[in-house]
């Protein structure tokens, strides 16, 4: 490549905008004031002008609703900036850079960086007002005039919720009073739509918080430990690097007052970080405490975790059910807090019960999968989740389970309220499993280690090789409507304890326990962007997710043919890791020397367990001849008692299926099997009463090539087959003539028998004289069609993690 200069090739220029509207420095805070759909830069040949020469290349991207200036050149100006710019003088360097000249109309040169230009003018709607402070964020801040003096506002976002209550602020030349929140100060536009800003800025200088106007961020003192005193003796070191011409740093000494500016803040930040064991601080920290004492309290507040975000906003929908109060979640939990649709739609999600409608739900649109990815990017590139340690994350995630646990009843009950699960069952296994997950995996946090490897070592150079596990980046993560929480629980705390940053799609039809989870998190203390739900469809959310761009890694739950679909997607758009569980039909022999007791209870746990809607339920029993009639009979027995009805009924044993779709689909099945000549022994029809029961049902007589014997049913279907007496390879070859290994089960008390056919079942899981016994210790995943990957165990961790290599020459 030549070696580009001045004389032969010209000068050229990045500019953060897209030319010719907005020119000047200034110009990307303009594209945020004019509310600008598309944001950009541009690459151009300089002139006279600097910024009216020709343009040599393009780039632009969607601006957020609630962008600033610092989050478009995080996410996109800065990166792909340089990109272009390599990509400019290759272009330069091969003789095919464009001039295309830029025209002037519409071209706009005003500055706005000085401050009396930053006047809030109130007379307007709530989203320009919202993108006069975001644009104005930082420098030189967009300032009004509250009791007699400047305040300057910063941190502003639209309020896409109920306003909080709070007290009024009056504000001059505002028609509406402003609402001092325990969230923020809310503004309100003269469309009486409102936005909420964070922190507030002073004449002296000084930030606080918004909530804190009318304590004017006060702070009680706090007794410093001998640990924190040290802290501040390190601090008072750095402070007098900085303010070299103040003699002696005292309580009293003001930060700017003593003359330091913007870029000593940034010094100050850094050092601190570094000389005070990785502490991080944010800029607003030092606006918010400027006297050396003040600082100081920040300081170890933060150290000990008091200085957290203010408290979340959640729009409930109450129930007063199964003698409790259960407040949930409906909105999109995106970037830490709760909010609409994109473009405002709903669904209704539905009570199978008695099919009524539990609540309208955020139906998520492609716009709000990108919102929740670029929040979760931002959260791992430059948030303080990529930069926690991993025993603060453990610790997070224990909070989490902690919380979980506390909840329990609460998130039981929505679960038998939204997906039908018997409440009893959903205390043990959907919640009780969920908060031995996030246990077990938060245990796994700062175990993650990589190892030193020898290699050839060529004299008389020496080596050191040694791997490094790190984490992926923005993780996608789709679950089942069977397990709402446990699903979420088995793939998001690996994904959390690898490092990774998630956005999570519930099943349509089961949202409400995965959005009071985000609720659980925030409550944890998860940063924002770490943690992201949008409810809605496979068809446009999940799809969106498989083909981003940003996303490093998918992990589903659900169908063979979705799961068929998503491989591809991801394939195409970026080769992002994938782990697939999938369907099953999961075959489980009982042999004639079993403990037929045991059996016959196991084996309709099997099936039944969760209605059927289990991913390895026992798809196809095989039982030896010389015991299958008395094995049907007793089966037949047990299940005229069990009890059917409400799921929170404590004495239920078989609630509703999970939606009218699937209990449809059901009873095909079963019309199916009678077509082919199967025999129904018991069942086979809807129960007779509200809501989308079905009756537990048996059929026998199943042949290898009938439809029963190949589909997944997932429901509560048992199919028998009959194998010969002593037959042992002869079932072992019907047992695998399927696609699917899921799972699988054996049933005898010939211990070498056991072993012989638990190796030859093409399975990734085989019971033996035992059914549905999973553990957060135990991974888990099939083979075949039943996809690929683990769940669950150290080797879950792998799923969402990358290893990287490095060799060193010494």
């Amino acid at each position: 490549m030549d070696i580009i200069d001045g004389p032969k090739h010209g000068s050229i220029i990045y500019h953060p905008s897209i030319l010719p509207r907005h020119r000047g420095a200034s110009a990307i805070n303009w594209t945020l004031i004019m509310g600008d759909k598309k944001a950009g830069f541009s690459v151009f040949w300089a002139d006279d002008g600097l910024d009216t020469g020709p343009i040599l290349l393009q780039r632009s991207c969607d601006v957020e609703p609630n962008d600033t200036v610092d989050a478009l050149y995080n996410r996109f100006l800065f990166p792909e900036g340089i990109k272009a710019m390599v990509e400019a003088v290759q272009l330069i360097a091969d003789g095919k850079a464009p001039r295309i000249p830029q025209p002037e109309e519409g071209a706009t040169y005003e500055g706005i960086q000085k401050k009396e230009n930053a006047e809030i003018s109130w007379d307007q709607p709530a989203e320009v007002l919202h993108n006069w402070i975001r644009g104005h964020d930082k420098v030189p801040g967009a300032w009004t005039e509250i009791n007699g003096q400047m305040v300057t506002f910063y941190g502003s976002t639209l309020l896409n919720s109920s306003v909080p209550p709070g007290e009024p602020l009056e504000i001059k030349d505002a028609k509406k009073s402003g609402l001092v929140t325990k969230n923020g100060l809310v503004l309100f536009g003269n469309d009486g739509k409102a936005l909420i800003v964070r922190n507030l800025q002073f004449e002296d200088g000084k930030m606080i918080p918004a909530s804190q106007y009318f304590s004017k961020g006060e702070m009680s003192a706090v007794e410093l430990t001998a640990e924190e005193v040290k802290v501040a003796e390190t601090i008072k070191v750095i402070w007098a690097g900085i303010l070299s011409n103040v003699p002696v740093i005292e309580d009293s000494t003001d930060f700017f007052k003593s003359g330091a500016s913007s870029m000593d803040i940034v010094r100050l930040v850094e050092e601190i970080r570094q000389r005070c064991g990785g502490l991080q601080l944010q800029n607003e920290d030092v606006y918010m405490a400027t006297k050396f004492e003040d600082f100081i309290q920040k300081v170890v507040k933060k150290l000990r975790g008091e200085d957290r975000e203010v408290e979340l906003v959640v729009d409930y929908v109450s129930k007063e059910v199964n003698e409790m109060t259960v407040k949930m979640p409906y909105q999109c939990f995106i970037n830490g807090r709760f909010t609409d649709a994109d473009e405002g739609k709903t669904y209704d999600t539905i009570n199978p019960t008695d099919g009524s409608t539990i609540c309208k739900v955020s139906y998520a649109s492609l716009a709000d999968v990108d919102k929740a990815v670029a929040a979760a990017k931002d959260a791992f590139e430059h948030g303080e989740w990529g930069r926690m340690n991993a025993r603060e994350r453990g610790r997070l995630m224990h909070r989490l389970a902690d919380l979980l646990e506390e909840n329990q009843e609460e998130l039981a009950t929505i679960e038998a309220l939204d997906s039908g699960a018997v409440y009893t069952l959903a205390l043990k296994t959907h919640i009780g499993m969920s908060v031995q997950t996030f246990r077990y995996f938060a245990g796994w946090c700062d175990k993650i280690q990589g190892s030193t490897i020898p290699i050839d070592r060529a004299r008389p150079n020496r080596n050191l090789t040694f791997t490094k596990k790190e984490p992926l980046g923005v993780c996608a993560i789709i679950i089942p409507w069977n397990y709402p929480l446990m699903m979420l629980a088995w793939k998001s705390a690996a994904c959390l304890a690898a490092g990774n940053t998630l956005v999570l799609k519930p099943a349509q039809v089961t949202p409400l326990t995965a959005l009071k989870f985000a609720e659980l998190s925030a409550k944890a203390g998860f940063p924002k962007g770490v943690i992201n739900i949008i409810p809605g469809s496979g068809g446009v959310a999940g799809q969106r997710l498989s083909e981003h761009p940003d996303i490093r890694k998918l992990g589903f739950t659900g169908s063979t043919p979705i799961g068929k679909q998503i491989m591809k997607s991801c394939a195409v758009s970026n080769l992002k890791k994938v782990s697939l569980e999938l369907g099953g039909k999961s075959p489980l022999i009982i042999f004639s020397d079993c403990e037929l007791d045991k059996a016959v209870r196991m084996g309709m746990g099997a099936v039944f367990f969760n209605k059927g809607e289990n991913c390895i339920a026992a798809g196809r029993l095989f039982v030896e001849e010389s015991i299958h009639d008395e094995f049907v009979t007793r089966v037949v027995e047990e299940i005229k008692k069990m009890k059917i009805g409400d799921p929170l009924d404590r004495s239920t044993d078989h609630g509703p299926q999970n939606h009218k779709a699937h209990l449809e689909k059901l009873l095909q099945y079963c019309e199916a099997g009678v077509k082919e000549g199967a025999t129904l022994v018991h069942g086979g029809r809807q129960v007779h009463r509200l809501g989308f029961f079905m009756e537990p049902t048996v059929f026998t007589d199943v042949e290898d090539h009938m439809y029963l014997a190949k589909e997944e049913s997932f429901g509560p279907i048992m199919i028998i087959s009959k194998f010969q007496n002593g037959d042992i390879d002869g079932v072992l070859q019907r047992a695998n003539n399927t696609e699917y290994g899921l799972a699988s089960g054996v049933f005898t008390r010939d211990i070498n028998k056991a072993m012989y056919v638990s190796e030859k079942l093409e399975a990734g899981t085989v019971f033996i004289n035992t059914y549905n016994k999973t553990d957060v210790a135990a991974p888990f995943g099939g083979v075949k069609q039943s996809g690929f990957g683990k769940d669950l165990g150290e080797e879950a961790l792998n799923e969402y993690l990358k290893t990287k290599t490095v060799t060193l020459e010494y």
